[in-house]
């Protein structure tokens, strides 16, 4: 089953690449803050559509919908029920 651990590993993973070993809170902004990048966004979104079906050119993109491990959590939790 997919869900917040796979999201966490894959997030951790990008900021591992971009040299962030810092702690990760789920809460914690990673876009708003720079901690991550607007093209670790576009993997975020490609992440979410392969993995959880998620079609953001039907729900349209909002950076604030994948800037933490929580609102990623909560997006695909939404999408899942629609």
């Amino acid at each position: 089953m997919k869900g917040r651990a796979e999201i966490r590993e894959f997030v951790q993973g990008l900021l591992a690449n971009s040299g962030d070993e810092g702690t990760l809170a789920d809460s914690d902004s990673l876009l708003f803050s720079g901690r991550l990048q607007s093209i670790d966004a576009v993997e975020i979104v490609v992440f979410l559509e392969e993995n959880f079906g998620i079609d953001f050119a039907q729900i349209g993109f909002d950076k604030e919908r994948i800037d933490s491990i929580d609102a990623i959590c909560a997006l695909t939790q939404s999408v899942a029920k629609a």
